[in-house]
């Protein structure tokens, strides 16, 4: 135990950077031996044994993405990390070997042992190494490849057979991405729980349903008891539970279920602008696993997309993991700093981007209201490969890892089966309703889409389309986007519609202020359409790319913000156009004493974006006034007393998550 205290200690610095949400987790972050495996031969001559000197390869700091590493830029192909850590082997225990994310196929070897492989490059994995552990030092050595500039991979290559197939439109970025560490278990342990919260509207109380997976790794059959304890606000609730009860058979696992009822004093919703979150603690045996969840209701009804009943219309973005020299790392600093732009930028809906990011911004999402559309990586999959049972296999191992991960998040609203694929071919049409109903096999609770760019143009018949499977319909659309609307509208009159992706790059003719025009037009033609719910900019932020189009820099620049997250002129004008509330001066009275009289007029909008507002507060300088709550279409004046000899003042709209929606300066006369 003393060499587990002091390989926890070593680590700690290189932990803060990224979050681990095991409380228990011993990272392995810090120092590893790296080298290239340029031509696959790591395996063969026993670069994972023992005995194999591997003093002459390169130190790097996991986690890790060799891609941006000057010396690595522009390498493709399989990469080698190896360390050694201090183990002291107890009886009675399991211990997990877990990887975030690992980009792409991914192979471990512990003590000579090939212990476990993984395809995939931005869901969670892990591998039990229980049996392969030595007390003293062990030896740890992992192979990475990053190729996925086939047609075979997840994103991959599209095939069309073609000498010139494109790749995805953002870089392979190859590594240890995300943390890696260990937890160590008992015999019998929770493997993962989904909590299900059930709001009752009418009534202000709520249901919660309990799932927990238990594996037994014992030589002997075993009736585990669940325990479950809801906390708010940092107290334990006093429920009574209603538990299901199973046999787990020696090394299989099994579902115990639980299910209680929380009154209407004990049921706090959650919203965007109330991100109400409880804790729930699940045990057995003695092994404890806990997670957040917040109780609301998403459904749509009518063509509109309701959140607790409440009709919503809100704008979003597309946020590429990409940032200079990082690569697809993502530290806690960076998804603090993007999900602060993107909320004060009226960013209020996030449509991920082809692949699940870390998990600590849905955490963020979670904790100060954002939704989220969550996708797993069928990136213009062809109809060949659709059909491909193999790779079909690949997608729905990814989307499982994703849904396993992602299924107690508030945030999240919906799942997407993939972007920009042929949906009118019947292999599209196939892949969508197949795949949805795999993923509802998962997780029922969430609405169900895909990203289609096909009905700008296609088709004439709502049964001729794969959308005739989505809860609401997720278009792609980037131009005469006036008439796309009135065309999909008229296909599927009951959806609501998501505009998944829009916009325009800075570098067109008419530079960054046509960008500016472009979302005044767009909006323009937006708020006219009451069956609009949502549209996300493509993109947050400017990525680099091989795909064909992109810059010679090797950027493509459609961001709000460049690369190191500079605001384009675009930022303000999206800040401006997509806040929720404006604000007019309605009058000004000179006062005696200096003392002046400022009214203003808060009106929130009841076209796009439209959301009731509460507890929302108007600031200037140290001095802050409540607004009333408001519905969309509603405002108020409110008298601000001013002081001193000022000729301007500048007022801030304020969330009351803290979050920035609006800044507009005044005149005092």
């Amino acid at each position: 135990m003393k060499l587990i205290s002091l390989f926890f200690l070593l680590s700690f610095s290189a932990l803060a950077q990224f979050s681990i949400r095991q409380p228990d987790a011993i990272p392995l972050h810090g120092q590893w031996a790296f080298a290239m495996d340029t031509r696959e031969m790591g395996a063969v001559r026993g670069w994972f044994k023992e005995d194999y000197n591997v003093s002459s390869w390169d130190k790097v700091t996991v986690p890790h993405c060799f891609s941006v590493d000057p010396r690595y830029q522009f390498y493709t192909g399989t990469v080698w990390y190896r360390r050694t850590f201090p183990w002291q082997v107890a009886s009675g225990k399991r211990v997990i070997l877990h990887f975030d994310a690992s980009y792409y196929l991914t192979s471990i070897w512990l003590n000579n042992q090939k212990v476990g492989t993984h395809e995939g490059g931005y869901t969670p994995f892990h591998v039990d190494i229980t049996d392969y552990l030595k007390s003293g030092e062990n030896v740890l050595a992992i192979s990475v490849n990053n190729d996925t500039w086939q047609s075979g991979t997840i994103p991959g290559s599209k095939d069309y057979g073609h000498a010139n197939d494109p790749f995805p439109g953002w870089i392979n970025y190859g590594g240890l991405i995300r943390p890696v560490y260990l937890t160590v278990e008992p015999e019998i342990y929770l493997e993962n729980i989904k909590v299900e919260s059930t709001p009752d509207l009418a009534k202000g109380t709520a249901t919660v349903k309990v799932k927990a997976r238990v594996r037994n790794t014992s030589k002997q059959v075993t009736s585990p008891k669940l325990t479950t304890v809801i906390w708010w606000e940092n107290q334990p609730l006093k429920l009574t539970w209603k538990n299901t009860a199973a046999a787990v058979a020696a090394g299989q696992t099994a579902i115990l279920e639980a299910e209680t009822s929380l009154k209407s004093t004990e049921t706090k919703l959650w919203n965007l602008d109330e991100p109400n979150l409880y804790k729930l603690q699940a045990t057995v045996n003695g092994d404890t696993l806990s997670t957040s969840f917040g109780i609301r209701k998403v459904e749509v009804k009518n063509a509109q997309l309701l959140l607790n009943g409440q009709p919503l219309r809100l704008a979003g973005g597309n946020r590429v993991v990409d940032y200079p020299s990082l690569g697809s790392l993502e530290p806690d600093w960076l998804i603090e700093k993007d999900f602060r732009l993107m909320k004060e930028v009226g960013m209020e809906f996030h449509r991920l981007t082809h692949y699940t990011p870390s998990e600590a911004f849905y955490d963020l999402a979670d904790r100060y209201g954002m939704l989220i559309i969550t996708e797993a990586g069928n990136w213009q999959l062809t109809p060949r490969q659709m059909d491909n049972d193999t790779i079909r296999t690949k997608f729905q191992h990814q989307f499982k890892e994703m849904v396993e991960r992602d299924w107690n998040h508030p945030s999240v609203i919906a799942y997407s089966v993939g972007n920009e694929y042929l949906s009118e071919t019947p292999s599209g049409q196939r892949w969508t309703k197949d795949m949805m109903v795999y993923g509802r096999s998962l997780d029922a609770t969430r609405l169900y889409t895909f990203a289609t760019m096909r009905l700008n143009i296609l088709p004439a018949k709502p049964e001729d389309e794969a959308t005739q499977y989505c809860d609401f319909v997720s278009t792609n659309t980037y131009g005469n986007h006036a008439k796309a609307f009135d065309h999909i509208h008229a296909l599927y009159p009951d959806k609501p519609i998501l505009v998944s992706e829009w916009g325009l790059r800075a570098d067109t003719p008419t530079g960054e202020a046509g960008q500016v025009t472009h979302l005044n037009n767009v909006v323009a033609e937006i708020r006219k359409r009451p069956y609009i719910v949502g549209a996300s900019w493509w993109s947050y932020n400017d990525y680099q790319s091989r795909h064909v189009g992109t810059n010679p820099n090797g950027y493509r620049p459609w961001g709000l913000v460049g690369p190191e997250r500079n605001k384009r002129p675009l930022y303000d004008a999206h800040r401006r156009e997509m806040s929720p509330v404006t604000l007019e001066k309605a009058g000004f009275e000179v006062g005696p004493q200096g003392i002046h009289q400022l009214r203003v007029r808060v009106k929130v909008r009841n076209d796009f974006p439209a959301y009731a507002i509460k507890k929302y507060r108007l600031k200037s300088g140290d001095n802050t006034w409540a607004i009333p709550d408001l519905e969309p279409g509603q405002s108020v004046e409110i008298n601000l007393p001013m002081r001193g000899f000022e000729k301007n003042v500048e007022l801030e709209i304020l969330k009351p998550t803290g979050f920035s929606v609006f800044t507009q300066q005044f005149e005092l006369k």
